[in-house]
């Protein structure tokens, strides 16, 4: 077994370990970054690639979003990974939407200066495949952002070894921390500070920590469309009216609670099965659709077809779709902390697990 040693240990060559071994590897320090994959699979590729400070609730929440927006788009030039700046249009096709969104401009003009009302004209200026259909207005905000995560978390770590020098162990499962020491099949590896960041398999180092966090897990379904129309963009990322209740910061918009009654009258499936909708474009034109939301410390592993259903019903009401093909469908399964941002903590003197961003 080799023996070797860095300054920095991380364990998890996900976003968060990426961004660990990013900010300690410009402060010159030695970084060695490891992940049990030749190359990350989890939560951090199977979702939308979507950097969304609009559903944050204007607290430290929107801060972080905000501040990993400016990172996203340093990287994105330093890294060389598409990123495209689009923005974002919550769409209102109900009364209940519309009064939900001029109260959520009302109460948050401050801390979001840049959204706006759109009348249907100015929205479909915006992005020509909205549903005109009885369509009564967009939330414009243009803060957020699409990536491919596919190709920019693998771009990353390889971009931190040519620029940093950051030793990447993927492919390497840790089998053991125990301070200074990182133990893997062939190596042993000692460092100053060691960071765990294994997103949903958070049992296999240090399970008591995760036991008392009350940290869980959140199963989603997504899909890929394909269209055979020629020049086919979406502009902005788009959402309906069941995006309003989803995120925290529709959360005190007292018109909310109209709005989430008249979905559980029409449609209660929505609600059991966590639905609200979202669509992204990336740069090979393929559009990104979901999802929904179930939590537990197991999760069924089999997908819904009525699940999927019911998402692509919802967004043919939102948008025109035409000559599109699902070409991929999967589930993703990441961590969630409830109540706060994530869990950040020293287990032991040098060691800290960081998890739990949703």
């Amino acid at each position: 077994m080799k023996n070797l040693s860095a300054d920095v240990a991380v364990v998890g060559g996900g976003v968060a370990g990426i961004a660990i071994a990013y900010q300690a590897a410009r402060k010159g320090l030695k970084v060695v970054l490891f992940n049990r994959e030749e190359f990350a699979v989890g939560a951090s590729v199977r979702n939308f690639g979507m950097v969304w400070p609009i559903g944050q609730e204007p607290d430290a929440g929107l801060t972080l979003a905000l501040r990993s927006r400016e990172i996203w788009l340093e990287l994105s030039k330093r890294a060389g990974f598409w990123i495209n700046p689009s923005g974002s249009l919550h769409l209102a096709h109900e009364l209940d939407e519309v009064d939900v969104l001029h109260e959520f401009l009302s109460l948050y003009q401050r801390e979001f200066p840049e959204a706006k009302w759109l009348d249907p004209a100015q929205t479909l200026q915006r992005s020509s495949v909205v549903n005109p259909e009885k369509l009564r207005g967009a939330l414009w905000s243009p803060t957020e952002c699409v990536i491919n995560s596919r190709e920019a978390i693998r771009r990353l770590p390889i971009w931190l070894g040519e620029t940093y020098q950051v030793a990447l162990r993927y492919g390497h499962l840790v089998r053991e921390v125990d301070y200074p020491s990182v133990v893997t099949a062939t190596e042993k590896w000692t460092a100053d500070q060691i960071y765990i960041c294994s997103g949903a398999d958070f049992e296999t180092l240090f399970p008591e920590v995760f036991r008392q966090s009350g940290i869980t897990r959140c199963k989603l379904q997504m899909m890929k469309a394909v269209t055979r129309e020629r020049d086919y963009q979406i502009g902005p990322s788009l959402c309906g009216g069941l995006t309003l209740r989803h995120y925290a910061s529709f959360s005190k918009c007292e018109s909310l609670t109209k709005l989430d009654a008249r979905f559980d009258a029409e449609q209660p499936f929505f609600k059991e099965h966590g639905i609200h909708v979202l669509l992204s474009q990336n740069n090979y034109g393929e559009l990104i659709i979901g999802d929904s939301h179930h939590y537990g410390l197991t999760l069924e592993p089999f997908d819904h077809s009525a699940i999927d259903e019911a998402i692509l019903n919802y967004l043919h009401g939102l948008i025109e779709l035409k000559n599109f093909a699902i070409s991929e469908r999967w589930n993703g399964t990441y961590p969630k902390l409830k109540g706060s941002l994530s869990l950040v903590q020293e287990v032991v003197p040098g060691v800290t697990v960081v998890n739990g961003f949703g």
